[in-house]
């Protein structure tokens, strides 16, 4: 599946703006607020900074205006890409099979996580959904797939306005539905 860039993923020159009170996405860390725009002196040049606070962790991130790009700050997804998103995680056959070994498929998953979109990271929550049906997950496995239901879940809900565990069931009902 390929995907689509989403608002606040633009090309050079169509960097998105933040405003106060806007919620966005910074990548591993997920959904955040923006709680101020801050002018901050770094090397004896004056650069403005957003100011978000994670919402999962309360987390207080400082990202330069000028660097949101290739820090990969977006915007929420989109309700019309939820569809794509529930697909990706439908789509059995595209997933990183248990024929690796345990540490190449963490290096994968967490460069996946990395990149901030949800389609990566709802590949990640996929595969190791699936793995933990046949056999348990290494420690860092079951971190990174607490991880990217974390994030898959607090996107999802706040994208569709509703609350977490009403996403995690339906998310629940995905994997139901198959080993059905």
């Amino acid at each position: 599946m390929t995907e689509k860039k989403t608002k606040g993923q633009g090309t050079k020159g169509n960097v998105r703006k933040f405003a106060i009170g806007d919620l966005a996405v910074y990548p591993a860390h997920g959904v955040g607020e923006i709680t101020a725009i801050e002018t901050r002196v770094v090397n004896g040049e004056e650069h403005d900074f957003y100011i978000m606070k994670v919402l999962e962790n309360g987390m207080v991130i400082m990202i330069p205006t000028w660097n949101v790009e290739s820090v990969g700050l977006r915007d929420i997804i989109d309700e019309k890409d939820i569809p794509k998103i529930y697909a990706v995680m439908q789509d059995r056959d595209s997933g990183s099979g248990d024929n690796q070994t345990w540490n190449r498929r963490y290096r994968e998953y967490m460069d996946k996580i990395k990149t901030g979109s949800l389609f990566d990271v709802a590949e990640v929550f996929r595969d190791l959904f699936i793995l933990k049906i046949t056999k348990d997950l290494s420690f860092g496995e079951r971190k990174l797939y607490d991880t990217a239901q974390v994030l898959l879940v607090k996107e999802l809900s706040t994208a569709k306005k509703v609350d977490e565990k009403t996403v995690l069931k339906e998310i629940e009902s995905l994997f139901d539905a198959e080993s059905a």
